[in-house]
């Protein structure tokens, strides 16, 4: 069994005049909440044997926050493939981790983290968090999956279930529901 925690990038400021997207940074919400993530990531003893991130800059500003706030010391791996990834390339992604990481933390971003969980998550009941998460994958939130794998290789469709869905709001009422 494998473990693979998603975390979603933070809020980014579509007001700050940058020319590429991939330059976009946190606005003070996102850095609030991609906080409030590292706390509970810290008050449920999570810790991690790989960190897989898109080099976006709003996605090094996530866990630069998230990080400080959990009191974890992550050294991610930066993949420019990660960003803004399609399900497919996320998979192959994980398919060359660390075969020795039980406990992955992958940081990126929508729609690619979201197809995910339903690729790796049968829609058949077990997984009552995946309804939550067909209602929304909001920015900064965290989704916990067990694989029913024994290697990074073998990660295939429907060989998981969603442990826990945890968004910003869930942990701070200040971070819902306008926040997206």
């Amino acid at each position: 069994m494998k473990k693979l925690t998603l975390l979603r990038h933070a809020k980014s400021s579509w007001d700050d005049p940058v020319e590429r997207d991939f330059d976009r940074p946190l606005n003070d919400k996102g850095k609030r909440a991609a906080a409030v993530m590292g706390r509970f990531v810290r008050s449920k003893a999570l810790s991690f044997d790989q960190v897989l991130a898109s080099p976006a800059v709003r996605v090094i500003e996530t866990l630069e926050n998230f990080e400080e706030a959990s009191g974890l010391a992550l050294e991610p791996t930066w993949d420019r493939k990660i960003y803004l990834a399609s399900s497919a390339t996320l998979l192959d992604v994980l398919r060359g981790a660390n075969r020795d990481a039980d406990h992955i933390l992958m940081v990126g971003h929508n729609p690619g983290l979201e197809d995910l969980i339903f690729d790796l998550i049968p829609d058949d009941g077990t997984s009552p968090a995946r309804d939550e998460v067909e209602t929304k994958y909001p920015t900064a939130a965290l989704a916990e999956m067990t694989l029913a794998i024994n290697s990074w290789a073998d990660i295939n469709e429907k060989c998981g279930k969603l442990d826990r869905f945890t968004r910003p709001r869930d942990l701070d009422p200040e971070l819902g529901p306008d926040y997206n």
